[in-house]
């Protein structure tokens, strides 16, 4: 039941309802990253969930639920667990603008910092998705790649590896 997959039309549909729920009230900002920012751009077919880098509040959390319990949606369809790999050169003014309601901001994260934080996850599932992104990116080479991999996380250990792993990648 909560395990449907979330197109580009299904997510757009389904932040526009939340930015309804919140009607009245202040704006907030969602910053989407990940397979969700990924299928927004027509580089992957669907998602699971959808991914941002900012805090949900709990009014923002209530309305999310309330979308979810209306279409049968994981009650956390939209969440901010990539917060944990956000990149320290991500910045919401090189965002573009997906939706703007006056309840709700819906950010889209440059693809460059989208292909950083998905190297830094490093996960299985992450492969494909840096895969569609390369040629989208403004890298000129894997070795910039990885230098821009260590400005966004200036708190890792130098890989001697790193740029022949993102090669092997793309």
């Amino acid at each position: 039941m909560f395990d449907q997959p979330l197109d580009a039309d299904a997510i757009e549909q389904y932040m526009v309802e939340v930015a309804d729920e919140l009607a009245g009230s202040s704006q907030r900002t969602v910053i989407i990253v990940g397979g969700a920012l990924l299928a927004w751009r027509g580089l992957r077919d669907a998602t699971r969930d959808v991914d941002s880098v900012e805090p949900l509040d709990d009014e923002l959390a209530a309305a999310v639920a309330r979308v979810a319990a209306r279409h049968g949606l994981a009650p956390k369809w939209l969440n901010a667990s990539a917060a944990r790999y956000l990149p320290a050169t991500l910045r919401p003014e090189d965002c573009d603008v997906l939706l703007d309601r006056s309840s709700l901001l819906v950010l889209g994260a440059p693809l460059d910092q989208v292909f950083l934080m998905k190297l830094f996850a490093s996960r299985s599932a992450d492969t494909d998705d840096l895969e569609a992104m390369w040629p989208h990116c403004s890298f000129e080479s894997p070795e910039a790649a990885a230098e821009a991999f260590y400005e966004a996380y200036p708190l890792e250990a130098r890989d001697e590896y790193l740029a022949d792993h993102i090669r092997n990648i793309i």
